[in-house]
């Protein structure tokens, strides 16, 4: 199946309404991944296909979650999960996080090539980012503990705002070491193509409407 057929079926599965122009910016990304990763070594990802499952589906199979207009998204490394959602998410903004400094150099270039006027790329440590209008969502692929994570991103929140962990298994052990006041949902997520288990923790403080 060419990567074109797989990202087709993969956003029906997931129930995108992404359109002609969005698919053909995601498959765009990808292809500048594979080529800046030749110099920079971005991905361990080089096949199209594989790119298509775990790069841009695995970062879309949140989609639903988010809200409000402004996202962060922590630790994005290439501009992952953030690209593929600021490229079918026009409508909100997208600040994208990382302090390797070559992956942000490759996420400038991408918005730039990709035209995503939504997406603002800053090179800077989670401990030392401060941000005066606060976020809605604050995205966070692993890269730490879920205390850690929360720790992090919960004085960037702005009311009713939620930070979104990326998981691979279900972080049962993680649970018990957030701090009190911590509202958290665990949501198993399904991802056209990938057989490994994803999940996300939505967490917020307690109290908060949903």
């Amino acid at each position: 199946m060419s990567p074109n057929a797989m990202l087709e079926r993969g956003l029906s599965e997931l129930g995108s309404d992404a359109g002609g122009d969005q698919r053909e910016r995601l498959l765009r990304f990808l292809e500048l991944l594979r080529k800046w990763n030749r110099v920079y070594s971005l991905t361990a990802i080089e096949d199209l296909c594989e790119g298509v499952r775990l790069h841009l589906l695995d970062s879309l199979s949140i989609a639903s979650f988010l809200h409000g207009r402004r996202v962060l998204d922590v630790g994005t490394g290439p501009g992952l999960p953030g690209i593929p959602l600021a490229i079918v998410q026009p409508e909100r903004r997208f600040v994208l996080l990382d302090c390797n400094a070559k992956k942000i150099r490759f996420v400038r270039q991408a918005v730039i090539e990709l035209g995503l006027a939504n997406v603002v790329p800053v090179q800077a440590r989670i401990e030392s980012f401060t941000d005066a209008e606060g976020f809605d969502c604050v995205l966070a692929r692993a890269y730490a503990s879920l205390a850690e994570i929360w720790t992090d991103a919960a004085p960037l929140l702005r009311t009713g705002g939620t930070v979104l962990a990326l998981k691979g298994r279900r972080p049962e052990a993680e649970l018990g070491d957030l701090p009190a006041g911590v509202a958290v949902g665990i949501h198993r997520l399904r991802v056209p193509g990938v057989e490994a288990e994803r999940h996300l923790a939505e967490l917020k403080p307690t109290g908060q409407d949903s």
